[in-house]
């Protein structure tokens, strides 16, 4: 079942849409925003040589430091009379980028979200709780009003709270949850504790995001909640969640509402456009936004598009789940990996928890890396056995052990109930 006939289209119709609809972004990005004007100008381009979206290359990019050169609002495209709401990000690394939506805009988010919802398999009988962040964060309303679109009953409690929302779940008999990975972790944990077993609830439907997620992450969702894990994706600058999302008939690779939001891969090192099947960085252009257009936005996820139809029958390409980002490059000693391999080799472990942490430092002008693993509850074992069998993993993957590795007990390192989880700590620069 679709919400939307674009998701079934052929890809030559699916094509004049994006045209179409590029050429009046385009025309609205150079009237409009001062920065996207001198960009054009700069380049010696006018709106009338982007015919197509394959005149996008001859574009530069769009980046974050953009956003954040323009805030507040620099970026948008209408008045603020025009702009009925106001999102924005963290900020955690600076100033926080701004976003607006017109009304025609939140309309077009909550179709996006609504597609994403009707592809995870949620329908209008179902009782959603919404555990993302409500305010600035994007998560929290842009689910919300896609709960709302498909007719589907919506519980907005939320993030925190974790007792409460188990007790939610237990008493109103909630069919579908929404929250990042590492908090449905932490739902069952705190079950576990109040003496319920998620498993025995009439829960089904995980729909998880705003994180990266390994496979063997999802597994231990999966297991633990009894549940069917699905990856929704989206970010501010784009829309907010709902750019993309697995379906539950195939779970393979994560459909882009390419009407929306059209997709191009580089290679992040040198800029350039990556042959199909490669993994690159994903950049995306916004094709269906009147406040705040996005012209070739640099997210920095890596990942791979595969454009062949769907078990599910969409013909919507499917992105691969983000394996990292191009800026959460870990390098240590001249050695590149990211977290999520450490993440993978952690997880193949019985005895360990999914939680870890990595730390970072510089001792005598030289980089050191500390991972901290928890070890399962009721752990009884060797953890000498079990450090030097980890160690021997991580060597194979990396390519390099680690200079510390530290086993600690179960619920030693940190929860996070409200926002995304922190694993990288890098001391080297303080």
């Amino acid at each position: 079942m679709v919400f939307d006939s674009i998701e079934t289209a052929s890809r030559d119709d699916l094509r004049a849409v994006q045209d179409e609809r590029l050429r009046a972004t385009v025309r609205n990005a150079y009237e409009n925003v001062e920065y996207y004007r001198e960009v054009f100008d700069e380049a010696g381009l006018t709106p009338g040589d982007i015919e197509s979206v394959e005149d996008l290359s001859k574009l530069p990019f769009t980046t974050k430091e953009d956003f954040r050169d323009n805030y507040p609002t620099g970026m948008f495209a209408v008045d603020m009379d025009d702009v009925i709401r106001i999102h924005a990000s963290s900020g955690t690394t600076g100033k926080p980028k701004v976003v607006g939506y017109t009304r025609d805009d939140l309309d077009v988010w909550s179709k996006a979200v609504a597609r994403c919802l009707v592809a995870a398999g949620v329908g209008p009988d179902d009782v959603v709780q919404n555990a993302y962040g409500y305010g600035l964060f994007t998560g929290g309303l842009g689910l919300h009003q896609g709960i709302e679109e498909i007719g589907a009953t919506v519980i907005p409690i939320g993030g925190g709270n974790t007792q409460r929302q188990v007790e939610m779940l237990a008493d109103l008999g909630s069919d579908v949850i929404t929250c990042t990975p590492s908090y449905a972790l932490y739902l069952a944990e705190v079950a576990e504790d109040m003496g319920i077993d998620v498993r025995d609830l009439p829960l089904r439907v995980i729909i998880f995001g705003a994180e990266p997620c390994t496979e063997p992450m999802r597994a231990e969702i999966e297991a633990r909640l009894d549940v069917t894990g699905i990856d929704i994706y989206g970010l501010s600058e784009i829309v907010g969640p709902g750019v993309s999302v697995e379906c539950e008939e195939a779970q393979d690779g994560l459909h882009i509402w390419e009407d929306y939001f059209y997709p191009e891969l580089i290679d992040p090192e040198t800029g350039e456009l990556v042959e199909e099947g490669e993994e690159g960085e994903l950049v995306l252009t916004t094709l269906a936004k009147d406040a705040l257009p996005v012209l070739r936005y640099r997210t920095g996820d890596l990942t791979t598009l595969n454009y062949d139809t769907c078990d599910c029958g969409r013909t919507a390409v499917r992105m691969d789940n983000v394996t990292g980002r191009a800026d959460d490059l870990i390098i240590v000693r001249g050695v590149n990996f990211y977290p999520s391999e450490v993440e993978s080799v952690i997880l193949e472990f019985d005895e360990v928890a999914p939680h870890y942490r990595i730390d970072l430092r510089r001792e005598n002008n030289l980089d050191e890396l500390e991972v901290t693993v928890e070890l399962e509850e009721g752990f009884d074992g060797s953890t000498d056995d079990l450090e030097a069998r980890i160690h021997e993993r991580l060597v194979n993957v990396l390519s390099f052990k680690p200079d510390v590795l530290n086993l600690v007990e179960y619920g030693g390192i940190g929860r996070t109930e409200v926002g995304k989880i922190k694993r990288v700590f890098d001391h080297r620069e303080q």
